[in-house]
């Protein structure tokens, strides 16, 4: 089958997979690298669910590395994840360097359990891992009649900070996501680079350049070329204040859970074999503890309509608002599947033969 064009970097004839094979393929591999069975499923659906939500940098593409890290040692399979500090509506979560997305799952399971009794849970980690994309975890709560936020420090340095060209600071995502009634949950989900990272190797695999305002060379000129990142250095979003972001998120992700930040971040691109210590932070907040949820949610319904309803500029399109977009994509992908370009493709069927599971059907 052939998917429809929900991105504007995947052609309308890429062949599509289905997310269910896609989420079967992972599991899979991931097994066959000898992670076990139960934690292989719940990563397989987590990563599955990112390519369905139109994160293509974020789901199979990670899987070839993450395969690799795995066999360098650079990932606990038999991890002791345990609360080493706790409150009643706060915790702090050591992952013992098991694969993120089982840290964050866990940290995130924790936060709705203690919002349910307190109003708000608030769980750090510390010693995690890549976890894929940041608006997964926001999401999470939506189901329990909760907002959710979600704050992490980058696996890699890829920006300085504001006027310098030291490697200081990476991409440190947030996301926040807030339930609606009869609408899709607002959902944002960004980087507080331009670009976030994946996207940048991403269009390195398929050959094609960046847009001019991602990057720029230690000369302070732009960089378009993909498979040349490392000559320079991902721009931050708004400038100064993006930095300032990235800075903020960082501490609260990283510092305040005994995680890496700074000069002690792994770059997990390049060295496969050190523990990354990787930070993360997710928020649940239980709307109820502040009013009714058929309010919240008819307020919610309101915004939407205020915003979409809003006079356009001439030129413009139309107004979106954070999450429709990856609404639209959740549904054409879990209808027609999941684009999988051939330079990625090529990559999974080599992966596939290097573990000894059947490639992608």
């Amino acid at each position: 089958m052939t998917a429809k064009n929900t991105e504007r970097s995947i052609s309308i004839d890429t062949p599509s997979v289905p997310v269910a094979e896609l989420q079967r393929f992972i599991t899979l591999v991931l097994t066959a690298t000898g992670m076990p069975p139960e934690d292989a499923d719940t990563v397989g659906a987590i990563m599955a669910q990112a390519d369905a939500r139109g994160a293509d940098a974020h789901g199979v593409f990670r899987l070839p590395a993450y395969v690799k890290r795995i066999r360098a040692g650079g990932i606990n399979l038999r991890p002791d994840m345990r609360i080493v500090e706790e409150r009643a509506a706060t915790a702090l979560l050591d992952g013992d360097n098991a694969m993120g997305h089982l840290v964050m799952k866990r940290a995130t399971d924790l936060a709705i359990e203690k919002a349910r009794r307190a109003g708000i849970g608030w769980v750090g980690t510390r010693h995690s891992n890549h976890a894929g994309p940041a608006g997964l975890y926001a999401r999470m709560p939506l189901v329990h009649g909760m907002i959710g936020i979600y704050m992490a420090v980058g696996s890699a340095n890829h920006m300085p900070p504001w006027g310098g060209i030291d490697m200081l600071l990476s991409t440190n995502p947030i996301a926040i996501a807030v339930p609606a009634a009869s609408r899709p949950p607002i959902v944002l989900d960004m980087a507080t680079t331009t670009a976030a990272y994946g996207k940048v190797k991403a269009l390195a695999q398929r050959g094609q350049t960046m847009p001019e305002g991602w990057m720029v060379g230690r000369d302070g000129k732009p960089l378009l070329d993909p498979k040349r990142s490392d000559e320079g250095f991902l721009l931050p979003i708004g400038g100064a204040k993006g930095y300032g972001l990235a800075l903020m998120f960082g501490i609260l992700a990283g510092t305040l859970n005994g995680a890496a930040f700074g000069r002690d971040v792994v770059d997990f691109n390049k060295d496969y074999k050190s523990v990354t210590n990787t930070g993360q932070a997710v928020l649940a907040i239980d709307v109820t503890a502040f009013m009714p949820m058929a309010q919240f949610e008819a307020c919610i319904d309101d915004i939407w309509t205020q915003m979409k309803s809003s006079e356009l500029l001439p030129g413009a399109g139309e107004i979106r608002l954070p999450g429709e977009q990856s609404a639209i994509t959740y549904e054409d992908r879990m209808r027609d599947g999941v684009p999988v370009h051939a330079e990625l493709r090529a990559a999974l069927d080599a992966l596939a033969e290097s573990v000894g599971v059947a490639p992608i059907a």
